[in-house]
């Protein structure tokens, strides 16, 4: 493995420690142990031990005053980490993790609920070695104990998804002392994952849950008690929430928070829908904007607000992995079995013309699940994927053709008409002729008796004008389509219960991919998960995801993750969508960001910052309540 910090040879371990010490621990007494402050897998982490603060943060960045933002639909809970009742926006302000990542740093991870961590070579066991300055909000001191308590809890009480690819792997959580935890890892769990499956524990506070009774698997309103830089200040619910933060905040001077925190207020006001919520924004009711129509970005910011310039209007570099957009099938229903039926659907999709009428031009097509990254797959395979695929290919899991042709691309269409030109169309009947769906008099295709019917669920009236023609497009060759347009609540319930044919979904790729694909691909999470959305069970992509987990250099990791990309198009479970390289923000003039952003992050509510006088002029003048 890279040695990221100063390794220290144990030879014999001292008489206080070996008492402390169980039997499991005798076998290290000869390992070589590396003790840091954090841990990447490939080369060195990029910030030393005892640094000052992040690269990208403004370190001077005054405290104070309020950002707020808009949701959809609404909420009745705050617990995220169930699949009951829908949850309120930004909870996850309130959680902290043992270990932390930065948005420069995609291999790296750091110590933050601790001040160093353990671990041999082989990466059997962790040990952090945590921070005792740690209190959760009503001032009581965060100890191994709670960490240990949590970790359990997710192993009892969290989405049957998480438990089902994290639960075998780690084999023992024991508390050393007050301030210091291990983690033992099962043999087969994958070791490059072991020490982030770890330190991803959260932080709740044992007492609380005992007193309270609470439960993780249950719907509340009642935020559990944390050791977050904000906490729930008020709300209303399906209205509005307002995040404080919290003053007595443990972690105020942390080298990781420095710079970051900045806001004294983070309000979240809640819109039945899109529209709504523009013309609140128009209006000043709320003062950032992460704008997700192309259609409003192009045309509707024309207001006063924009034109006397208390509204910025900005497009910032994004230099993440472009986010997987699409609509996926519902696999579950056997005649989205047929691979044939699902590239008829996919063609009669016109992203040409979607972009050209719809969109301005301001998109580009998504066709891979790593879309704009090194880990996407490109041309025909290499020689170093070729050996990845061929066993699967002679063992009749993949087509031979994977071996030879091109990375499966979305189809490409004509932009001057919504409807797909006559050679797709054609195309597209054939594919369902052949699959025996056959056209009746009155051009609607059926089989065995059964017509060809296909719900898209939506809750979003701003996609009805992208899924309207879809629908038509889809009727003109023969399949009975429609759309479905829900209330949120309906909506996710719908989405659990896999109550759909087609249902948007995006899926959110790393630069490190691991053990977390499962919950994305994996058969075991197929039957229950709010990413496996298409039910997908595919014995070639289990076989490539343990390659792409078991990958030990980014060369190994490059070549199996192209590999699982190449086969993940080939399989043809998704209807590819849209996606660009920027974000595309507007604000009242009183926030301030550092003049380099960092590749991985907006981080507006992060380390942005609030200027107060900038504020005050524009309170004064009516631009915003």
């Amino acid at each position: 493995m890279p040695r990221t910090a100063t390794m220290i040879r144990r030879i014999a371990l001292p008489a206080a420690l070996a008492a402390l010490a169980s039997a499991a621990h005798a076998q290290e007494t000869d390992e070589e142990v590396i003790v840091a402050h954090g841990v990447s897998n490939f080369g060195e982490l990029k910030y030393p031990e005892g640094f000052a603060h992040l690269d990208y943060v403004n370190p001077d960045a005054p405290k104070g005053g309020e950002i707020s933002e808009w949701a959809s639909g609404n909420f009745d809970s705050f617990n995220n980490y169930t699949r009951k009742g829908v949850s309120a926006a930004l909870t996850e302000l309130m959680y902290e993790n043992i270990l932390v990542s930065t948005a420069d740093d995609p291999y790296g991870l750091y110590c933050y609920l601790c001040e160093t961590l353990e671990y041999p070579e082989s990466r059997d066991w962790v040990i952090f070695n945590l921070r005792d300055d740690v209190t959760f909000w009503d001032g009581t001191g965060m100890t191994a104990e709670d960490i240990k308590f949590t970790f359990e809890l997710f192993m009892e009480q969290g989405i049957t998804e998480y438990v089902n690819v994290v639960g075998g792997y780690v084999e023992n959580v024991e508390v050393l002392d007050e301030y210091r935890i291990r983690f033992d890892f099962a043999e087969d769990a994958p070791r490059r994952d072991v020490i982030g499956i770890a330190g991803g524990t959260n932080a709740f506070s044992k007492a609380w849950f005992e007193e309270t009774g609470a439960r993780l698997d249950e719907s509340t309103l009642d935020p559990f008690m944390a050791t977050g830089p904000y906490r729930v200040d008020s709300f209303d619910v399906g209205r509005q929430i307002i995040y404080a933060y919290n003053p007595d905040f443990w972690g105020a001077d942390h080298p990781l928070n420095i710079g970051q925190n900045n806001f004294e207020r983070i309000r979240v006001e809640y819109y039945a829908d899109s529209s709504a919520a523009f013309e609140a924004f128009k209006a000043g009711e709320y003062t950032f904007r992460i704008e997700n129509s192309s259609r409003d970005w192009a045309t509707g910011y024309n207001f006063p607000a924009i034109n006397n310039g208390a509204v910025v209007r900005a497009e910032l570099p994004d230099g993440s992995i472009g986010s997987g957009q699409s609509f996926v099938f519902n696999l579950r229903d056997p005649k989205w079995q047929d691979p044939d039926v699902r590239e008829a659907v996919r063609i009669m999709f016109n992203f040409e013309w979607s972009n050209e009428t719809l969109f301005y031009g301001l998109y580009d097509r998504v066709n891979s699940f790593w879309e704009n990254s090194p880990l996407e797959a490109t041309g025909i395979p290499s020689e170093d994927e070729v050996a990845l695929l061929q066993p699967l290919v002679d063992e009749g899991l993949l087509d031979a053709a994977i071996l030879t042709d091109e990375a499966v691309m979305a189809p490409v269409n004509e932009a001057s008409d919504n409807l797909p030109g006559r050679r797709a169309r054609r195309a597209a009947a054939n594919l369902l002729e052949q699959a025996g769906w056959i056209a009746g008099p009155d051009g609607m295709r059926s089989k065995d008796g059964q017509p060809l019917t296909l719900t898209i669920l939506s809750y979003s009236p701003t996609f009805d004008r992208i899924i309207n023609p879809y629908v038509q497009n889809l009727r003109s060759v023969g399949i009975d389509a429609e759309m479905e347009r829900v209330d949120i609540s309906q909506y996710v319930d719908r989405r659990r219960s896999s109550d759909y044919d087609l249902v948007n979904h995006t899926f959110s790729m790393g630069f490190e991919p691991g053990i977390g694909l499962r919950q994305w691909y994996a058969s075991e999470t197929a039957d229950d998960s709010s990413r496996n959305l298409m039910g997908l069970k595919d014995e070639a992509v289990d076989r490539l995801l343990d390659v792409v987990i078991d990958a030990e250099t980014v060369e190994e990791l490059t070549t199996a993750t192209h590999a699982l990309d190449r086969v993940l198009r080939a399989k043809g479970f998704w209807v590819p969508q849209w996606f660009k390289d920027v974000y595309t923000v507007a604000y009242y003039d009183m926030y301030r960001h550092p003049e380099e952003l960092p590749p991985l992050a907006l981080g507006y509510l992060s380390f942005w910052w609030y200027d107060e006088e900038a504020g005050d002029a524009l309170r004064e003048s009516g631009a915003v309540n």
